[in-house]
Protein backbone atom coordinates (compact mmCIF):
# COMPACT_ATOMS: atom_id res chain seq x y z
CA UNK A 1 0.00 0.00 0.00
CA UNK A 2 1.25 3.39 -0.58
CA UNK A 3 0.00 6.72 0.78
CA UNK A 4 0.10 9.65 -1.36
CA UNK A 5 0.54 13.52 -0.27
CA UNK A 6 -0.43 15.56 -2.93
CA UNK A 7 -0.18 20.12 -2.84
CA UNK A 8 -3.05 21.30 -4.86
CA UNK A 9 -2.58 24.28 -6.37
CA UNK A 10 -4.67 27.57 -6.12
CA UNK A 11 -7.95 26.92 -7.78
CA UNK A 12 -7.66 23.91 -8.45
CA UNK A 13 -9.27 22.43 -4.81
CA UNK A 14 -12.53 21.41 -5.74
CA UNK A 15 -12.17 19.99 -8.80
CA UNK A 16 -9.29 17.82 -7.25
CA UNK A 17 -12.09 16.99 -4.60
CA UNK A 18 -14.41 15.74 -7.41
CA UNK A 19 -11.54 13.53 -9.33
CA UNK A 20 -11.16 11.96 -5.66
CA UNK A 21 -14.45 11.09 -5.08
CA UNK A 22 -15.50 9.94 -8.71
CA UNK A 23 -12.61 7.36 -8.13
CA UNK A 24 -13.71 6.60 -4.56
CA UNK A 25 -10.76 7.69 -2.86
CA UNK A 26 -10.72 8.43 1.02
CA UNK A 27 -8.81 10.81 1.92
CA UNK A 28 -8.15 13.71 4.00
CA UNK A 29 -7.82 17.57 3.37
CA UNK A 30 -5.33 20.24 5.26
CA UNK A 31 -4.89 23.71 4.88
CA UNK A 32 -1.69 24.87 3.01
CA UNK A 33 -0.24 28.02 4.79
CA UNK A 34 3.19 27.82 4.09
CA UNK A 35 3.21 29.17 0.11
CA UNK A 36 0.81 31.33 -1.76
CA UNK A 37 0.99 28.33 -4.62
CA UNK A 38 -1.08 26.10 -2.69
CA UNK A 39 -4.53 25.89 -1.20
CA UNK A 40 -4.40 22.45 0.62
CA UNK A 41 -2.40 19.32 0.72
CA UNK A 42 -4.42 15.91 0.23
CA UNK A 43 -3.20 12.63 1.16
CA UNK A 44 -5.07 9.33 0.49
CA UNK A 45 -4.00 5.34 0.56
CA UNK A 46 -4.16 3.22 -2.72
CA UNK A 47 -2.57 0.28 -3.77
CA UNK A 48 0.81 0.17 -5.78
CA UNK A 49 -0.84 -0.12 -8.94
CA UNK A 50 -3.42 2.44 -8.33
CA UNK A 51 -0.85 5.25 -8.15
CA UNK A 52 -0.14 5.84 -11.40
CA UNK A 53 -3.94 6.20 -12.58
CA UNK A 54 -4.69 8.36 -9.69
CA UNK A 55 -2.17 10.85 -10.47
CA UNK A 56 -2.89 10.82 -14.15
CA UNK A 57 -6.44 11.61 -13.02
CA UNK A 58 -5.16 14.49 -10.35
CA UNK A 59 -3.02 15.62 -13.38
CA UNK A 60 -6.41 16.52 -15.34
CA UNK A 61 -8.30 17.85 -12.52
CA UNK A 62 -5.26 20.32 -12.80
CA UNK A 63 -2.03 19.17 -10.11
CA UNK A 64 0.47 20.22 -12.26
CA UNK A 65 4.31 18.78 -12.76
CA UNK A 66 5.31 21.64 -10.60
CA UNK A 67 3.18 20.84 -7.51
CA UNK A 68 4.46 18.70 -4.54
CA UNK A 69 3.45 14.87 -5.40
CA UNK A 70 5.10 12.79 -2.32
CA UNK A 71 4.67 8.86 -2.68
CA UNK A 72 5.41 7.20 0.50
CA UNK A 73 5.39 3.13 1.08
CA UNK A 74 3.28 2.38 4.32
CA UNK A 75 3.88 -0.95 6.80
CA UNK A 76 0.14 -1.44 7.35
CA UNK A 77 -3.34 0.49 6.37
CA UNK A 78 -6.08 -0.46 8.76
CA UNK A 79 -9.49 0.11 7.05
CA UNK A 80 -12.59 -2.51 5.42
CA UNK A 81 -12.94 -0.02 3.20
CA UNK A 82 -9.88 -0.18 1.04
CA UNK A 83 -10.92 -3.59 -0.22
CA UNK A 84 -12.90 -2.18 -3.15
CA UNK A 85 -9.56 -0.37 -3.96
CA UNK A 86 -7.55 -3.23 -3.75
CA UNK A 87 -10.27 -5.07 -6.38
CA UNK A 88 -9.92 -2.35 -8.62
CA UNK A 89 -6.14 -1.85 -8.60
CA UNK A 90 -4.39 -5.35 -8.00
CA UNK A 91 -1.10 -6.27 -8.72
CA UNK A 92 2.31 -5.24 -7.61
CA UNK A 93 3.53 -2.87 -10.16
CA UNK A 94 4.66 0.24 -8.89
CA UNK A 95 3.72 4.09 -10.57
CA UNK A 96 6.29 5.16 -13.49
CA UNK A 97 7.45 7.89 -10.76
CA UNK A 98 8.55 5.61 -8.32
CA UNK A 99 10.42 3.64 -10.91
CA UNK A 100 12.07 6.81 -12.60
CA UNK A 101 12.88 7.59 -8.46
CA UNK A 102 14.26 4.18 -8.07
CA UNK A 103 15.84 3.52 -10.86
CA UNK A 104 17.85 7.25 -10.02
CA UNK A 105 18.81 5.98 -6.53
CA UNK A 106 19.99 2.53 -8.07
CA UNK A 107 22.60 4.48 -10.33
CA UNK A 108 25.45 5.73 -7.58
CA UNK A 109 27.54 8.83 -8.11
CA UNK A 110 30.38 8.29 -10.56
CA UNK A 111 33.46 7.92 -7.91
CA UNK A 112 31.15 5.31 -5.79
CA UNK A 113 30.31 3.09 -9.16
CA UNK A 114 34.44 2.81 -10.28
CA UNK A 115 35.62 2.68 -6.77
CA UNK A 116 33.13 -0.72 -6.10
CA UNK A 117 33.63 -1.84 -9.24
CA UNK A 118 37.29 -1.96 -9.70
CA UNK A 119 36.85 -3.64 -6.14
CA UNK A 120 35.12 -6.32 -7.28
CA UNK A 121 37.54 -6.77 -10.43
CA UNK A 122 40.51 -7.18 -7.98
CA UNK A 123 38.52 -9.79 -5.86
CA UNK A 124 37.51 -11.16 -8.90
CA UNK A 125 40.70 -11.79 -10.47
CA UNK A 126 41.63 -13.12 -7.40
CA UNK A 127 39.07 -15.85 -7.03
CA UNK A 128 39.99 -16.86 -10.77
CA UNK A 129 43.49 -17.05 -10.32
CA UNK A 130 42.71 -19.17 -6.82
CA UNK A 131 40.34 -20.59 -8.72
CA UNK A 132 37.45 -20.34 -5.83
CA UNK A 133 34.13 -19.96 -6.61
CA UNK A 134 33.39 -18.41 -3.35
CA UNK A 135 35.78 -15.73 -3.71
CA UNK A 136 34.27 -14.72 -7.19
CA UNK A 137 30.28 -14.94 -5.45
CA UNK A 138 31.88 -12.71 -2.95
CA UNK A 139 33.28 -9.96 -5.32
CA UNK A 140 29.77 -10.07 -7.14
CA UNK A 141 27.96 -8.72 -4.00
CA UNK A 142 30.67 -5.62 -3.92
CA UNK A 143 29.73 -4.48 -8.15
CA UNK A 144 27.22 -2.23 -8.66
CA UNK A 145 26.36 -3.54 -12.11
CA UNK A 146 22.70 -3.30 -11.81
CA UNK A 147 21.69 0.01 -11.27
CA UNK A 148 23.23 1.28 -14.51
CA UNK A 149 21.72 -1.53 -16.17
CA UNK A 150 18.10 -0.75 -14.80
CA UNK A 151 18.43 2.98 -15.72
CA UNK A 152 19.28 2.39 -19.32
CA UNK A 153 16.50 0.89 -19.60
CA UNK A 154 14.10 2.63 -18.12
CA UNK A 155 15.30 6.21 -19.35
CA UNK A 156 14.36 4.29 -22.67
CA UNK A 157 11.22 3.42 -21.68
CA UNK A 158 10.56 6.69 -19.66
CA UNK A 159 11.89 9.21 -22.32
CA UNK A 160 14.43 10.38 -20.25
CA UNK A 161 17.70 10.81 -22.75
CA UNK A 162 20.19 11.94 -19.63
CA UNK A 163 19.15 9.00 -17.62
CA UNK A 164 19.94 6.08 -20.83
CA UNK A 165 22.77 7.63 -21.63
CA UNK A 166 24.17 7.74 -18.25
CA UNK A 167 23.06 3.95 -17.63
CA UNK A 168 25.01 3.19 -21.13
CA UNK A 169 28.29 5.05 -20.23
CA UNK A 170 28.47 3.78 -17.17
CA UNK A 171 27.90 0.27 -18.30
CA UNK A 172 30.75 0.53 -20.99
CA UNK A 173 33.04 2.53 -19.20
CA UNK A 174 32.76 0.24 -15.91
CA UNK A 175 33.22 -3.21 -17.80
CA UNK A 176 36.12 -1.24 -19.71
CA UNK A 177 37.88 -0.61 -16.75
CA UNK A 178 37.24 -3.71 -15.19
CA UNK A 179 38.86 -5.38 -17.76
CA UNK A 180 41.97 -2.63 -17.75
CA UNK A 181 41.94 -3.58 -14.02
CA UNK A 182 42.22 -7.48 -14.63
CA UNK A 183 44.53 -6.71 -17.22
CA UNK A 184 47.37 -4.46 -15.10
CA UNK A 185 46.84 -6.64 -11.66
CA UNK A 186 47.72 -10.04 -13.44
CA UNK A 187 50.68 -8.48 -15.06
CA UNK A 188 51.61 -6.82 -11.68
CA UNK A 189 51.15 -10.45 -9.91
CA UNK A 190 53.57 -12.29 -12.55
CA UNK A 191 55.73 -10.30 -11.63
CA UNK A 192 55.69 -11.38 -7.84
CA UNK A 193 56.42 -14.93 -6.07
CA UNK A 194 52.45 -15.39 -5.86
CA UNK A 195 51.96 -17.32 -9.38
CA UNK A 196 54.10 -20.18 -10.50
CA UNK A 197 56.29 -18.63 -13.28
CA UNK A 198 54.53 -21.38 -15.73
CA UNK A 199 51.14 -21.28 -14.53
CA UNK A 200 48.83 -21.69 -17.51
CA UNK A 201 45.64 -20.02 -16.21
CA UNK A 202 43.89 -21.66 -19.33
CA UNK A 203 43.91 -24.93 -16.86
CA UNK A 204 42.48 -23.06 -13.88
CA UNK A 205 38.65 -24.43 -14.13
CA UNK A 206 37.02 -20.96 -13.30
CA UNK A 207 39.03 -19.46 -16.12
CA UNK A 208 38.18 -21.86 -18.49
CA UNK A 209 34.66 -21.95 -17.99
CA UNK A 210 34.59 -18.31 -19.33
CA UNK A 211 36.86 -19.20 -22.10
CA UNK A 212 34.57 -21.48 -23.61
CA UNK A 213 31.30 -19.50 -23.44
CA UNK A 214 27.99 -21.19 -24.66
CA UNK A 215 23.97 -20.30 -25.07
CA UNK A 216 23.62 -20.92 -21.04
CA UNK A 217 25.22 -18.07 -20.38
CA UNK A 218 23.16 -16.44 -22.55
CA UNK A 219 20.16 -17.59 -20.94
CA UNK A 220 21.89 -16.55 -17.43
CA UNK A 221 22.07 -13.08 -18.98
CA UNK A 222 18.61 -13.03 -20.11
CA UNK A 223 17.73 -14.62 -16.65
CA UNK A 224 19.40 -11.49 -14.66
CA UNK A 225 17.96 -8.81 -16.40
CA UNK A 226 14.12 -9.92 -16.50
CA UNK A 227 14.76 -10.71 -12.71
CA UNK A 228 16.66 -7.45 -12.30
CA UNK A 229 13.44 -5.93 -13.88
CA UNK A 230 10.92 -7.90 -11.83
CA UNK A 231 12.95 -7.13 -8.46
CA UNK A 232 12.69 -3.16 -9.53
CA UNK A 233 9.00 -2.98 -10.29
CA UNK A 234 7.62 -4.79 -7.25
CA UNK A 235 10.73 -3.10 -4.66
CA UNK A 236 11.96 -6.78 -3.58
CA UNK A 237 15.24 -8.51 -3.92
CA UNK A 238 17.54 -6.51 -5.49
CA UNK A 239 20.48 -6.77 -3.87
CA UNK A 240 20.51 -10.57 -4.70
CA UNK A 241 19.25 -9.60 -7.99
CA UNK A 242 22.28 -7.44 -8.45
CA UNK A 243 24.09 -10.22 -7.70
CA UNK A 244 23.21 -12.36 -10.84
CA UNK A 245 24.05 -9.81 -13.25
CA UNK A 246 27.16 -9.16 -11.76
CA UNK A 247 28.02 -12.89 -11.80
CA UNK A 248 27.04 -12.33 -16.25
CA UNK A 249 29.31 -9.34 -16.11
CA UNK A 250 32.33 -9.29 -13.96
CA UNK A 251 34.00 -12.58 -14.30
CA UNK A 252 34.03 -12.51 -17.74
CA UNK A 253 35.72 -9.27 -17.82
CA UNK A 254 37.83 -10.32 -15.39
CA UNK A 255 39.07 -13.39 -17.26
CA UNK A 256 39.78 -11.22 -20.49
CA UNK A 257 41.98 -8.80 -18.68
CA UNK A 258 43.46 -12.01 -17.22
CA UNK A 259 44.14 -13.32 -21.19
CA UNK A 260 45.83 -9.72 -22.05
CA UNK A 261 47.72 -10.09 -18.95
CA UNK A 262 49.30 -13.40 -20.06
CA UNK A 263 49.49 -12.99 -23.55
CA UNK A 264 46.63 -14.94 -24.37
CA UNK A 265 44.73 -13.54 -27.01
CA UNK A 266 42.19 -16.54 -27.63
CA UNK A 267 41.43 -16.14 -23.48
CA UNK A 268 41.11 -12.30 -24.07
CA UNK A 269 38.85 -12.35 -27.13
CA UNK A 270 36.17 -15.51 -25.67
CA UNK A 271 35.88 -13.65 -22.39
CA UNK A 272 35.31 -10.15 -23.75
CA UNK A 273 32.80 -11.90 -26.34
CA UNK A 274 30.58 -13.17 -23.52
CA UNK A 275 30.72 -9.73 -21.73
CA UNK A 276 29.15 -8.47 -24.52
CA UNK A 277 26.44 -10.83 -25.27
CA UNK A 278 25.57 -10.60 -21.47
CA UNK A 279 25.79 -6.76 -21.76
CA UNK A 280 23.12 -6.63 -24.69
CA UNK A 281 20.95 -9.32 -23.13
CA UNK A 282 20.61 -8.13 -19.90
CA UNK A 283 20.00 -4.66 -21.37
CA UNK A 284 17.35 -6.52 -24.58
CA UNK A 285 15.28 -8.30 -21.68
CA UNK A 286 15.40 -5.55 -18.85
CA UNK A 287 13.87 -3.15 -21.70
CA UNK A 288 10.98 -5.78 -23.43
CA UNK A 289 9.76 -6.55 -19.70
CA UNK A 290 9.70 -2.58 -18.51
CA UNK A 291 7.79 -1.91 -21.93
CA UNK A 292 5.17 -5.18 -21.74
CA UNK A 293 4.34 -3.74 -18.03
CA UNK A 294 3.11 -0.64 -19.65
CA UNK A 295 5.27 2.32 -18.22
CA UNK A 296 5.00 5.17 -20.35
CA UNK A 297 6.44 8.22 -20.39
CA UNK A 298 5.98 11.09 -17.89
CA UNK A 299 5.02 13.15 -20.83
CA UNK A 300 1.76 11.01 -22.60
CA UNK A 301 2.33 13.09 -25.80
CA UNK A 302 5.83 11.07 -26.11
CA UNK A 303 4.19 7.68 -25.95
CA UNK A 304 3.95 7.18 -29.99
CA UNK A 305 7.88 8.11 -30.38
CA UNK A 306 8.95 5.53 -27.34
CA UNK A 307 7.12 2.79 -29.10
CA UNK A 308 9.12 3.32 -32.38
CA UNK A 309 12.23 4.49 -30.40
CA UNK A 310 12.10 0.84 -27.77
CA UNK A 311 11.08 -1.22 -31.40
CA UNK A 312 13.94 0.37 -33.10
CA UNK A 313 16.70 -0.41 -29.94
CA UNK A 314 15.40 -3.55 -29.09
CA UNK A 315 15.64 -4.72 -32.93
CA UNK A 316 19.64 -3.67 -33.05
CA UNK A 317 20.74 -5.17 -29.61
CA UNK A 318 18.70 -8.40 -31.24
CA UNK A 319 20.91 -8.09 -34.15
CA UNK A 320 24.26 -7.62 -32.33
CA UNK A 321 23.10 -10.54 -30.24
CA UNK A 322 22.38 -12.93 -32.94
CA UNK A 323 25.55 -11.92 -34.57
CA UNK A 324 27.88 -12.38 -31.24
CA UNK A 325 25.37 -15.87 -30.83
CA UNK A 326 27.13 -17.52 -33.98
CA UNK A 327 30.42 -17.24 -31.54
CA UNK A 328 28.32 -18.96 -28.85
CA UNK A 329 27.03 -21.44 -30.87
CA UNK A 330 30.14 -22.47 -32.44
CA UNK A 331 31.59 -22.89 -29.27
CA UNK A 332 28.25 -24.61 -28.38
CA UNK A 333 28.93 -26.85 -30.94
CA UNK A 334 32.51 -27.83 -30.47
CA UNK A 335 32.22 -28.37 -27.27
CA UNK A 336 29.59 -31.05 -27.81
CA UNK A 337 31.68 -32.53 -30.54
CA UNK A 338 35.03 -32.71 -28.78
CA UNK A 339 33.17 -34.33 -25.34
CA UNK A 340 31.40 -36.62 -27.84
CA UNK A 341 34.63 -37.63 -29.29
CA UNK A 342 36.49 -37.79 -26.23
CA UNK A 343 33.35 -40.62 -24.53
CA UNK A 344 33.42 -42.87 -28.52
CA UNK A 345 37.37 -42.42 -27.76
CA UNK A 346 37.12 -44.10 -24.04
CA UNK A 347 34.71 -46.75 -25.28
CA UNK A 348 36.18 -47.70 -28.13
CA UNK A 349 39.64 -48.65 -26.23
CA UNK A 350 38.27 -50.43 -23.53
CA UNK A 351 36.02 -52.70 -25.69
CA UNK A 352 39.65 -53.62 -27.50
CA UNK A 353 40.86 -54.85 -23.84
CA UNK A 354 38.11 -56.24 -23.07
CA UNK A 355 38.04 -58.01 -26.56
CA UNK A 356 41.57 -58.80 -26.15
CA UNK A 357 41.55 -60.56 -22.38
CA UNK A 358 45.07 -60.68 -21.70
CA UNK A 359 45.53 -62.30 -18.60
CA UNK A 360 47.16 -60.21 -16.34
CA UNK A 361 46.92 -56.68 -18.67
CA UNK A 362 44.43 -53.98 -17.47
CA UNK A 363 43.39 -51.01 -18.67
CA UNK A 364 44.71 -48.20 -16.06
CA UNK A 365 43.34 -44.91 -17.56
CA UNK A 366 42.55 -43.66 -21.01
CA UNK A 367 42.49 -39.66 -21.35
CA UNK A 368 41.76 -37.09 -23.96
CA UNK A 369 43.07 -33.87 -24.40
CA UNK A 370 40.87 -32.56 -27.54
CA UNK A 371 39.46 -28.42 -26.57
CA UNK A 372 36.91 -26.61 -28.84
CA UNK A 373 39.83 -24.34 -29.93
CA UNK A 374 41.50 -27.64 -31.06
CA UNK A 375 38.97 -28.80 -32.82
CA UNK A 376 38.18 -25.22 -34.41
CA UNK A 377 42.36 -24.82 -35.35
CA UNK A 378 42.09 -28.24 -37.02
CA UNK A 379 45.06 -29.99 -34.28
CA UNK A 380 44.96 -33.20 -33.80
CA UNK A 381 43.31 -34.67 -30.49
CA UNK A 382 45.58 -36.78 -27.95
CA UNK A 383 44.58 -39.89 -26.66
CA UNK A 384 46.75 -41.18 -23.88
CA UNK A 385 46.75 -44.82 -22.61
CA UNK A 386 48.33 -46.07 -19.63
CA UNK A 387 48.00 -50.31 -19.52
CA UNK A 388 48.98 -52.41 -16.78
CA UNK A 389 51.10 -54.96 -17.72
CA UNK A 390 52.84 -57.92 -15.59
CA UNK A 391 56.29 -58.16 -15.31
CA UNK A 392 57.25 -61.08 -17.31
CA UNK A 393 54.75 -60.27 -20.91
CA UNK A 394 56.69 -57.92 -23.24
CA UNK A 395 54.70 -55.14 -24.09
CA UNK A 396 53.57 -55.17 -27.91
CA UNK A 397 56.13 -52.36 -29.44
CA UNK A 398 53.53 -51.29 -31.80
CA UNK A 399 50.13 -51.02 -30.03
CA UNK A 400 50.23 -47.43 -30.15
CA UNK A 401 50.12 -47.18 -34.05
CA UNK A 402 47.13 -50.05 -33.86
CA UNK A 403 45.25 -47.85 -31.90
CA UNK A 404 45.83 -44.90 -33.81
CA UNK A 405 44.68 -46.81 -36.95
CA UNK A 406 41.69 -48.21 -35.50
CA UNK A 407 40.55 -44.57 -33.96
CA UNK A 408 41.10 -43.07 -37.21
CA UNK A 409 39.29 -45.48 -38.71
CA UNK A 410 36.12 -46.20 -36.41
CA UNK A 411 35.92 -41.92 -35.65
CA UNK A 412 37.06 -40.91 -39.13
CA UNK A 413 39.47 -38.35 -37.80
CA UNK A 414 43.62 -38.50 -37.08
CA UNK A 415 44.71 -38.96 -33.91
CA UNK A 416 47.56 -38.76 -32.06
CA UNK A 417 47.81 -41.72 -29.53
CA UNK A 418 50.58 -42.62 -26.73
CA UNK A 419 50.82 -45.96 -24.90
CA UNK A 420 52.49 -45.93 -21.77
CA UNK A 421 53.01 -49.28 -19.37
CA UNK A 422 53.50 -50.02 -15.95
CA UNK A 423 54.00 -53.21 -14.19
CA UNK A 424 51.36 -54.31 -12.00
CA UNK A 425 50.79 -57.30 -9.97
CA UNK A 426 46.85 -58.41 -9.93
CA UNK A 427 45.90 -61.02 -7.44
CA UNK A 428 43.48 -63.53 -8.10
CA UNK A 429 41.22 -63.87 -4.95
CA UNK A 430 41.18 -62.64 -1.18
CA UNK A 431 44.29 -61.90 0.28
CA UNK A 432 45.40 -63.06 3.60
CA UNK A 433 46.41 -62.05 6.69
CA UNK A 434 49.46 -60.67 7.08
CA UNK A 435 51.63 -58.11 9.83
CA UNK A 436 51.24 -55.36 7.11
CA UNK A 437 47.33 -55.15 7.94
CA UNK A 438 44.72 -55.15 5.90
CA UNK A 439 45.35 -53.63 2.42
CA UNK A 440 44.71 -54.13 -0.93
CA UNK A 441 46.79 -57.20 -3.24
CA UNK A 442 46.76 -55.04 -5.85
CA UNK A 443 50.19 -53.72 -6.08
CA UNK A 444 51.81 -50.85 -8.85
CA UNK A 445 54.92 -50.37 -9.45
CA UNK A 446 55.62 -46.83 -11.31
CA UNK A 447 57.93 -47.42 -13.35
CA UNK A 448 57.61 -46.63 -17.15
CA UNK A 449 58.90 -49.66 -19.21
CA UNK A 450 58.36 -47.24 -22.52
CA UNK A 451 56.08 -44.64 -24.32
CA UNK A 452 55.92 -45.20 -27.91
CA UNK A 453 54.18 -42.26 -29.68
CA UNK A 454 52.80 -41.59 -33.30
Amino acid sequence: MRLVQVLIPEGTRESVVATLDEQGIDYAIFDEVGRGDFEAMVQFPVPPSGVEPILDELTVAGVQEDAYTIVLPTETVVSRRLSGLVERFPGLRISRDELYARAQDLAPANSTFFAFLLLSTVIATTGLLLDSAATIIGAMVVAPLMGPAVAASVGTILDDRDMTARGIRLQVTGLLAAIATAAVLGWLLQQTVLIAPGLDIRAVPQVAERTSPNFLSLFLALGSGIAGAISIMRGSGSTLVGVAIAVALVPPAATSGLGIAFGLPGVAIAGAVLVIVNLLAINLSALILFYLAGFKPLDAGKYEGIRSSVASRVVTIVVAITVLSLVLGTVTLTTYQTQAFERQTEALIEQEFEAADVEGVVLVGVSVDYQPVDRLLGDEPVVDVLVGIPRDLEAPPDLAQRFDDQLTERLGQDVIVRVGFIEAQVSDGEPPSSPLGDRSATTTRPSVVRLPTH
